[in-house]
């Protein structure tokens, strides 16, 4: 920073301080140093944002629930085989090729595997405590039992309460039956503890009766059944209890269910391989879960494949019973016929005609066999059945030129060899289908799926979710992000004047840069809480001489000193375009600064809504200027010593409804020119030009009129149109007083910096001896 501008005119006088001044020309492109300088100004800020949502991710993370995923691994082996009763290659039911895999994969998210886990598991069965707010689950997740909550005010008599319906860790529920109708499923019944071993339950805030544990209870004549085994909580504990529908259970399941292939490709053969995980919160509920879903898919494996067996079974089950009487008869139609001719032999044409009948009745009885078996799972068209029908033909026609051969025979020969050919043929199928039924009883019991478990159900240690480091990274970068958008969001919105240069370009010549201080800051606290006492306690100049502040206003003395010298008189207006930017400060300072140098200065408070310079001194408002101009008080009685000797001040008065008619009063103009010859310097602390005309008013009858600006907060725009306006109004304006300059690095890279040094007397006597 620096005490005054080029425009100044000469250097401070001998004795105060050295200057050293070092602008930086600004450039026109776009000023990415400045936003890099507004990031390192605010870099605690920033700080302070990332350390927030960085510890607000650490607890997010911390709150929520872990998920855990548990896996199996099963095979599925591709086989083929022929049917269990004989015949061509069956791959319907025994094949697992190719689409076979896919086809497995449906199977087990089916409704028919995950309905029966459910079924088996009770999973359509909700049962959950009510939880503190927020940290519920982190409490009954890390076993955190019931603390003595009797030292907290308040909160710790209502965490106390015996009826609070929250658990903690050491409390819990065992419901061991618990069904509903169809109508009630998905509706939430409250379950209440209550004390001496008794529960009460609630729908939609209704009682519905009570129980006990051990017993079965029945609610809504028996549309609510529950059975409670075990209840191990405090008296005003609440469960909800839900029972799902079964598609709802079957759902939910699925929903946390994956498979996927191992090791198999697009392009590559498959290998039948299936990793089958399962998530949820509960470690060992999803482990017995996944063991139920694989064993389940297993047993359905094995049942499909030992259905074709038994359909064969139940065929010859049936057929057995219908041999036998057939053997029976004839036997039976043999013996009658022998007793009836006396005995007759067969000859050894007549054998070997029975043994071809019992040769083809016996194939075409396993043909018959085969063909109702095929014919169960494909159509007349299908290529198998077609060729088992034309082998059925075949033998047939055999059999028939048979027939015509014993129909050449004697009648008697005929006729035995018919009977026993019935005999021997219906003895032969009856001894092939028992045969064929000890066979299959045994396929049956040894029948083995095309499954195979390699890996049971297992559980990691780590849950996959939350991913707390993952969370907390999020966290720092998002709040490293709303931070830094913040502050260039500002920036950017923040258009305010930085640097001399901003209003030079303007035509706007700048007197001085009065820097910001801590000094400063603590004087507008007091201003502001009006804790005020005699001595000039607001005054800074008199306080801390020495201030940077302070030592920026003599500069500007030493500049006034010739910009007034052509003025009209020797009143000197102090205005800016907007309230809360340091006029205040300006004027009360620069008055002292300029008692200091020997003049006699009169500083008045002109802003008759709003003024405030009394409580530098303080005094009270009341008879002041408004008092003056409206005839009321006479100015000698107005005007009051500051406690500094050549230093007097006009306070505002009490706040007048019309202040710019009293201004405008000719009293007012007779009170300046009064006052112009009785002080050498007169200070008007004015209200603000863009908010009312008091200042233009005024402007007319000061000799001299400078505008404060405040560092980063009034826009050049906002400047211009303050000179505007009291240039309109016949004012004009030598020129700007920056108030309140910080040494930030926005400023530094963007606009340049005017630093100061200030040295002792033997300090520049050394300095002007070393050059």
């Amino acid at each position: 920073m620096n005490n005054f501008s080029p425009h100044d005119g000469m250097p401070p006088k001998p004795g105060t301080p050295a200057i050293i001044y070092n602008p930086v020309i600004p450039s026109d492109s776009i000023d990415v140093a400045r936003l890099l300088g507004m990031l390192l100004d605010y870099k605690w800020w920033i700080a302070c944002v990332v350390l927030v949502f960085t510890l607000g991710g650490i607890v997010y993370a911390s709150l929520q629930t872990p998920i855990y995923r548990s896996d199996a691994l099963v095979q599925v082996e591709s086989r083929r085989s022929v049917s269990p009763i004989g015949g061509p290659e069956n791959n319907g039911d025994e094949t697992i090729q190719g689409a076979s895999i896919a086809a497995e994969v449906e199977i087990l998210r089916s409704r028919m595997v995950l309905g029966k886990v459910v079924d088996r598991l009770g999973l359509d069965t909700i049962v959950f405590p009510q939880k503190l707010p927020v940290i519920g689950d982190y409490v009954l997740r890390n076993n955190i039992t019931r603390p003595d909550f009797s030292g907290l005010p308040l909160i710790g008599e209502w965490l106390n309460n015996a009826n609070h319906p929250a658990l903690w860790a050491d409390e819990n529920i065992e419901i061991m039956h618990f069904d509903v109708i169809d109508d009630l499923r998905g509706q939430p019944l409250i379950l209440k503890v209550l004390g001496g071993e008794k529960y009460r339950l609630y729908m939609n805030e209704e009682i519905l009766g009570e129980g006990s544990p051990g017993t079965e209870a029945h609610f809504l004549n028996d549309a609510v059944q529950v059975r409670v085994k075990a209840l191990n909580a405090h008296a005003g504990a609440e469960f909800t209890l839900i029972k799902l529908s079964r598609l709802g259970a079957i759902n939910a399941l699925a929903s946390r269910l994956s498979i996927s292939e191992v090791g198999g490709t697009n392009r590559g053969p498959s290998t039948g391989m299936l990793r089958v995980t399962l998530t949820g919160a509960d470690r060992n509920e999803i482990r017995q879960t996944l063991d139920a879903i694989v064993d389940t898919f297993l047993i359905q494996n094995v049942e499909r494949k030992a259905e074709a067996t038994q359909r064969s079974l139940a065929f010859l089950e049936q057929q057995a019973p219908e041999l036998r009487t057939r053997l029976a008869s004839a036997e039976d139609r043999l013996s009658e016929y022998r007793a009836s001719v006396d005995s007759v032999d067969v000859d050894a044409e007549g054998q070997s005609i029975i043994k071809q009948f019992i040769d083809i009745e016996r194939q075409v009885n396993e043909i018959s066999i085969q063909e109702a078996d095929v014919a169960q799972r494909f159509t007349r068209n299908h290529p198998t059945y077609q060729s088992l029908s034309r082998q059925k033909s075949y033998l047939v026609t055999e059999r028939d030129r048979l027939n015509q051969r014993v129909n050449a025979m004697p009648a008697a020969q005929q006729e035995v060899i018919r009977r026993t050919r019935d005999v021997e043929v219906t003895q032969a199928i009856y001894v092939n289908v028992l045969n064929k039924l000890q066979e299959l009883e045994l396929v049956k019991a040894g029948t083995v799926g095309t499954l195979r478990v390699i890996d049971t159900a297992a559980v990691g240690g780590v849950p996959i979710y939350p991913k707390k480091a993952s969370m907390v990274g999020i966290s720092f970068v998002l709040g490293l992000l709303v931070a830094i958008i913040a502050v260039v969001v500002r920036g950017l919105f923040n258009r305010g004047v930085e640097s001399p240069e901003q209003l030079e370009s303007l035509g706007f010549p700048v007197y001085a840069t009065v820097p910001l201080s801590g000094d400063q800051a603590r004087l507008d606290r007091v201003f502001r809480q009006r804790r005020h006492k005699a001595g000039n306690p607001g005054i800074l100049s008199n306080s801390h001489p020495t201030d940077t502040a302070v030592e920026a206003l003599r500069g500007l003395r030493t500049a006034l000193h010739f910009a007034m010298l052509d003025a009209s008189n020797n009143c000197l207006m102090i205005c800016g375009p907007s309230p809360g930017i340091g006029k205040s400060f300006v004027a009360l300072n620069l008055s002292a600064v300029c008692v200091q140098g020997g003049q006699r200065v009169l500083v008045i408070d002109a802003d008759l809504r709003k003024g405030n310079l009394h409580y530098a001194f303080g005094h009270a408002s009341a008879k002041g200027l408004s008092e003056v101009l409206s005839g009321r008080l006479d100015l000698s009685a107005a005007i009051r010593s500051s406690g500094v000797d050549r230093f007097d001040y006009l306070s505002r008065g009490i706040a007048a409804p019309n202040p710019s008619e009293l201004l405008m009063n000719v009293r007012f103009a007779e009170l300046m020119e009064k006052v112009s010859e009785e002080y050498d310097l007169v200070i008007l602390d004015t209200p603000p030009v863009l908010a009312v005309t008091d200042a233009a008013i005024i402007g007319k009858l000061a000799g001299t009129t400078l505008m404060v600006a405040r560092f980063q907060m009034n826009p050049p725009k906002e400047i211009k149109l303050a000179f505007s306006r009291l240039e309109n109004a016949g004012v004009e304006v030598r020129g700007c007083i920056i108030n309140g300059m910080q040494r930030k690095a926005a400023v530094a890279y963007g606009y340049g910096y005017y630093q100061y040094s200030y040295t002792s007397g033997r300090q520049r006597k050394g300095l002007a001896e070393h050059v």
